[in-house]
């Protein structure tokens, strides 16, 4: 008998999981930009949601997506000391990424919103 082993191959590894919207044949068939642009077809100030719903954030789900952004030490120290002040006031202990996701549903409702006149605007304008 063999003490080797048997581990998966990157195929099992690397395989999707679940079917988001349709089926997989569906998205695999046109190119990856392709589907990235028909996702991204929005018209600004217009709602992607069914009857303008509000834009919640996700919460606390398993997330199948990942991005990653560089803050400077000092940005980094305020959202500690944001997730620190929420768990004291609140009793809710909140972890950073979900602070942010919520920063982000608010400031994209705002945008969705108010077009231009929105602060997202503004600050970017602004920097």
């Amino acid at each position: 008998m063999s003490r080797r082993v048997s581990l998966p191959a990157a195929d099992d590894l690397f395989r999707p999981t679940a079917d988001r919207s349709g089926t997989t044949a569906d998205k695999a068939e046109k190119t990856p930009l392709a589907a990235v642009a028909e996702d991204a077809a929005v018209v600004p100030g217009e709602s992607t949601t069914a009857a303008k719903e509000p834009r919640k954030p996700s919460g606390r789900i398993r997330h199948d997506e990942k991005m990653t952004v560089y803050v400077t030490s000092d940005e980094l120290l305020d959202i500690e000391h944001a997730r620190l002040t929420l768990r004291r006031t609140t009793g809710k202990a909140v972890d950073r990424g979900r602070l942010v996701r919520s920063a982000i549903a608010i400031a994209l409702a705002d945008l969705e919103q108010n077009g231009d006149d929105s602060v997202l605007v503004s600050r970017l304008r602004d920097s």
